[in-house]
Order: C-alpha cells, then structure tokens, then sequence
C-alpha cells in the first residue's frame, strides 16, 4: 500500500514541532541535523514505509515550521530529547526507535540516555556516540587548530555566523553541503572548510562552482527556502549550549547507551575520521550496537549521498530488533 506523506504539527514543550510522517507499523523517528530540515530524510521516508514502519521526520526546535523559542538556552539537549518524547507520545508510537544524522544523532543519543522507556532503540548517522566527559567543551574546542578558529567555537557568538550566512543562504548553504560531500570536497591538502582563519570566514574555504551528485538545484531551493523563512539563529543555537549540555547530562558522565544500536558513517567524512577513537570504542560505549558500517567515498550528509545503502542497512536493522 502506498502511503502520501503527511505534515502535522503537535505540541511539545518548545510550543509545537513540525512532522512529516509516511506509513503505518511501528514508529521510527528521524531526526536531522545542522543545516537540514525533516526533508533530509526524504529518501527514508517512503523506503521505511514499505517496510511497513510508520516513519516521522521532524524540524528540529528552531528550523522548518516548528517553533523557535527566543532564549538560547531553549536548545539544550534536555529540551530537544523532551521534544523528541512528545513526539512519540503525539503520535502514539511508544515505544520507538529513534535515528538521527549529525546533531541530530546526538539528540537520538541524548534522548535514549534520557528517556530509556521512550526509546527501544538508536541508529546514529556520521556522528558516532562519545559519552559525556573530558574537559568543558568550550575549552576543548577553543584550543582546536592554533591561529585559526573552529566552526564550533566560531558559531558561538550570537550574529557572527548569522552576518556571514543569512545575506546569501542559498549561496553558503550550497558552498557548505558541497564542502562535506563525497564527491565535491576540497582536495587533501586544501584549507580545511572546519576552520576560519583570523578575519575570515566558514565561506571562503567552500568549494566554487561544485554541486554534489545527492543535490539538485530544486532540492536546494527548498532548504534554502526554509533557512530564509526562519533565519539561522535557532539552529546555531544548538551550538551554544555545547557547555549547558555538558552541565545537564553530568549525571551520565561516562554513560554508554545500551539500547540496541547502528552507526553508519562515510569513510570521508571528519566526523568518521577525527572521531575514529569514539567507534572503537563502541564495544564499551554501546554494548547493544548491532550493526556498524563505513560506507568508502562517502562524505557527511550520508541518507542524502547514499540512500539506498543507507535504507538497505536501516530496514535490516529495524527487522532484527525484538518486537514491540
């Protein structure tokens, strides 16, 4: 049976978040990370669906059509697995499976650490799990790349990256995806995209004239439709409260998510390669992974760079977890 995909919004502690849901049978809830909307799953939607999963792809608190609070601090990890559980709880599909790509993968970590009775299971995309430790975030990041700034510490400052992206959002959302893509990367060597130089910015190290294979000029009108609409700020406050998170989840200082679990990640991208440490140590770290995989070639946005090996690893995942 073929099923359209349908768009709601439900209430959540955030005021309401955005759902794009497809299918019936028991819930996978998709979330996506920075700078992306539900639309990033929309390879999987359909593939969970004839499965016969019911999948729902949301906006996280602050993009898309869900609500964006004004106080930063609204984008700690404690708020997003809260919205996470309202969700599962509007839907009526408790309890579910949760998979998230990039920040979004921290969420789905974060919100089965958070709330083991919601969540049955965990499928991590590009960002393997590292449980809470080490030094406070900020401090970490700070000392990263000498005279030069990381990403993360250069979004830190509320405006900075908005003055740098928001003039041109289609432009540096483009620059961006193709920076962190497989086959539009820069070449080894080059200027590393993660890092701004004093006085510079995150656009300058983009690739030029370079669109990956995954992107067509329509599927980028529609992101950077949504980035328009809603501005850049509720996202890069996901950012800003890297130390409150720390703060919040000391409590699971160390914690593994034991959770059946998967992790999938491309053998190009930084995450993979920078956070190699945190997948051997997966033994330890998620007792209950069941399925691990490195696609070659592959860059960061990997459901979009490869959807078929990513829907082929997901439906066989979700097959051998223990019924409802």
């Amino acid at each position: 049976m073929q099923h359209e995909i349908t768009h709601r919004l439900v209430p959540s502690p955030a005021g309401r978040v955005h759902v794009a849901e497809q299918g019936e049978g028991p819930l996978v809830l998709l979330v996506h990370g920075f700078p992306e909307s539900w639309y990033s799953w929309r390879a999987q939607l359909p593939a969970l669906a004839a499965a016969g999963y019911r999948a729902a792809a949301v906006d996280v608190r602050g993009y898309g059509r869900s609500s964006r609070p004004a106080d930063a601090a609204a984008y700690r990890m404690t708020e997003l697995a809260a919205d996470a559980v309202a969700v599962v709880r509007a839907l009526g599909g408790e309890p579910a499976v949760v998979v998230g790509h990039d920040w979004g993968a921290n969420i789905a970590a974060g919100a089965a650490l958070l709330h083991p009775d919601v969540f049955r299971a965990v499928g991590l995309l590009s960002v393997p799990y590292a449980p809470r430790g080490g030094p406070r975030p900020s401090e970490l990041f700070a000392a990263m790349g000498g005279e030069e700034e990381f990403y993360v510490s250069y979004f830190q400052q509320p405006g900075r990256a908005e003055a740098e992206i928001e003039p041109d959002v289609r432009g540096w959302l483009a620059g961006l995806y193709a920076a962190l893509s497989g086959d539009t990367m820069p070449e080894p060597g080059a200027p590393d995209p993660h890092f701004v130089r004093p006085g510079g910015t995150m656009r300058e190290r983009f690739p030029h004239g370079r669109t990956p294979a995954w992107l067509s000029e329509e599927e980028l009108d529609y992101y950077a439709g949504e980035f328009e609409r809603s501005g850049m700020t509720g996202a890069l406050n996901r950012y800003r409260n890297m130390d409150r998170d720390w703060e919040d989840m000391a409590p699971f200082d160390g914690a593994p998510v034991r959770q059946p679990s998967l992790f999938a990640g491309g053998a190009l991208d930084a995450s993979t390669t920078w956070m190699s440490a945190a997948i051997e140590a997966f033994p330890a770290t998620l007792p209950g992974l069941v399925s691990s995989h490195v696609l070659d070639g592959c860059g960061h946005w990997i459901q979009q760079e490869r959807p078929a090996e990513v829907n082929t690893l997901l439906t066989a995942w979700l097959a051998a977890l223990p019924p409802v």
